[in-house]
């Protein structure tokens, strides 16, 4: 792998709430803070490639990740395009993160088939590995990463990828997730968090946040291999305590720290930060808190 992310990055969903100049200027910023890498999701608002392009030219050593890519979206030949061509036109700065997302956002909304999403991204990263390419290139592999919670998609991630990017988790899977695939594979867990000390406020926030994630079954599954229970998630819209606890660390930027520092230490090689408020305004100066005890 030749695209070093560093330790602490930022997830950040809230980017497609605001023109893209805007975009362009917070990464300016995160870039100033000390932060490492953006990463970008996709699901129904920009083109992640595109949107990264946009904010490497805006910057001058900031890292890109996808997080992630939707393997649905582009057939292989497509996605090792986007990627060779950000790869060479700003070495060492964009990493190729790439997932199955979710059944919902396969079939209904892109209609394709989603009833074998773990083929489906063994044999994707196999046809990328024999797609044609015939521009200039890179002059080394950038690698690639991809969303993974259970065991065969981490061993996928360490066999046909650089490593795993999961989403949705805590310290303790990150320890699992380590074990599953070894010491050599990059291992990059995304953490919410919400920069706020009153419970109530705090919880709240992450509640509304984790509404649309608890009705994802891959999650769900995957929240009942550790420890939490389906009353947790009964009512999407009303998470249980301990599962907003669980799953997001709020309070101060130290508190908050604490986390990170657990999944450091189960052996994540990077940390992503998605700092969750009640609207969508760009959280600059959270930003800004957290990367004063971070970075």
């Amino acid at each position: 792998m030749t695209v070093d992310i560093g330790r602490i990055g930022v997830w950040s969903g809230v980017f497609d709430a605001h023109p893209m100049s805007a975009v362009q200027d917070a990464c300016v910023e995160i870039e100033a803070m000390g932060y490492s890498t953006v990463w970008l999701p996709e699901a129904v608002g920009r083109d992640p490639f595109v949107a990264a392009g946009a904010c490497l030219a805006a910057t001058t050593s900031l890292r890109l990740a996808t997080g992630i890519a939707n393997i649905y979206a582009r057939d292989p030949m497509t996605t090792v395009a986007c990627q060779r061509t950000l790869a060479e036109a700003y070495p060492g700065r964009f990493m190729l993160g790439l997932g199955v997302s979710h059944h919902h956002l396969v079939e209904r909304l892109r209609k394709h088939d989603y009833s074998k999403p773990l083929a489906y991204m063994q044999e994707y990263l196999k046809a990328m590995d024999e797609a044609m390419f015939v521009a200039v290139g890179p002059e080394e592999d950038p690698g690639r990463v991809i969303a993974a919670l259970g065991p065969k998609m981490l061993e996928t991630a360490a066999t046909q990828a650089t490593g795993a990017h999961p989403y949705l988790t805590t310290p303790e899977h990150t320890l699992r997730a380590r074990e599953v695939m070894g010491d050599g594979a990059l291992l990059a867990p995304e953490q919410m968090v919400v920069v706020e000390t009153d419970p109530e406020k705090a919880r709240s926030v992450g509640r509304k946040s984790l509404a649309i994630y608890l009705r994802a079954p891959n999650y769900q599954r995957n929240l009942l291999t550790l420890g939490f229970e389906e009353s947790d998630w009964a009512d999407p819209n009303n998470a249980s305590d301990r599962l907003v606890d669980g799953l997001i660390a709020w309070g101060t930027p130290e508190q908050i720290k604490v986390r990170v520092d657990a999944h450091l230490a189960a052996g994540a090689d990077h940390v992503c930060i998605q700092t969750l408020r009640a609207d969508t305004t760009m959280p600059l100066d959270d930003w800004r808190a957290m990367a004063e005890v971070l970075n």
